[in-house]
């Protein structure tokens, strides 16, 4: 329940599905005569369409998280890699009986090359069936394994974690499953706008990471932009980030409302 709890309020709080709605909710006030409500309500849906698609606001609020943590120097040998779910979609996956990488797929060939370079490494897949549609036996970290191995890593290196289906229950499970003696080096594996909730939740789980932000979406330049489209959908990624973060926090599941480095 909980889980549709959250997938819904996370839709409904989406810039885009919000602007949609209060545009829909303007045409039929027109429709039931409400001219003055109506009108209003569709100059607002308008008016915010073109802010979030056309003005820095989004690529300003995503280049944000993305910053917060800046790639790693690693000096010290690597005990193991985390890779967060999220890098495959899991929908066309099944529907077309192949591997599909989604625009998050950076996370996969980051663990690929990170494999090669640190080969006494292990590698933790982390990401079940988060989807509330899809059956439970097809999950992220099963898929990702499968594309992971065709790119020549060893499948005997690759450990599974099935079970989460967030982030907090992504280092939650990740943290029964990993070793966490001192001077073990532990790198997480996910995109650099996700990294601070990322963070903020395997530190309330307690298990120490370096973070190893990929899949970066923004520029020095926040603005212009091709479309109106590429704006909104860096809006609609950083609020589902900041949304994500605040209810964590609400919620007692973190510490850290925005974790620093």
């Amino acid at each position: 329940m909980s889980l549709l709890i959250s997938k819904t309020v996370g839709f409904l709080l989406l810039p885009s599905n919000f602007i949609a709605f209060v545009g829909i909710v303007g045409l039929l006030s027109l429709l039931f005569g409400k001219r003055r409500i109506g009108g209003a309500l569709l100059a607002l849906s308008v008016a915010a369409l073109a802010m979030a698609g056309w003005s820095p606001l989004g690529p300003f609020a995503l280049r944000t998280l993305e910053e917060r943590f800046p790639p790693p120097q690693i000096e010290s040998p690597v005990s193991g890699i985390i890779m967060l779910g999220g890098a495959v979609n899991t929908h066309i996956t099944k529907d077309r009986a192949a591997p599909a990488l989604n625009d998050a797929g950076e996370r996969i060939t980051a663990v690929a090359a990170l494999a090669r370079e640190h080969p006494g490494a292990r590698i933790l897949l982390s990401g079940g069936a988060s989807d509330l549609t899809m059956v439970e036996s097809l999950t992220e970290s099963a898929i990702a394994k499968s594309v992971l191995a065709a790119m020549g890593v060893s499948a005997a290196r690759i450990e599974l974690e099935e079970r989460s289906r967030d982030t907090c229950e992504n280092a939650e499970e990740s943290a029964a499953v990993a070793e966490t003696e001192s001077g073990r080096i532990w790198l997480l594996v996910t995109s650099a706008s996700h990294m601070p909730r990322a963070v903020a939740c395997f530190r309330a789980a307690g298990l120490p990471i370096v973070p190893y932000p990929v899949d970066f979406r923004t520029l020095d330049a926040l603005w212009p932009f091709n479309s109106a489209s590429s704006g909104l959908e860096m809006l609609d990624l950083a609020a589902h980030e900041w949304i994500g973060l605040i209810a964590y926090r609400a919620l007692g599941r973190t510490e850290e409302l925005f974790p620093s480095p």
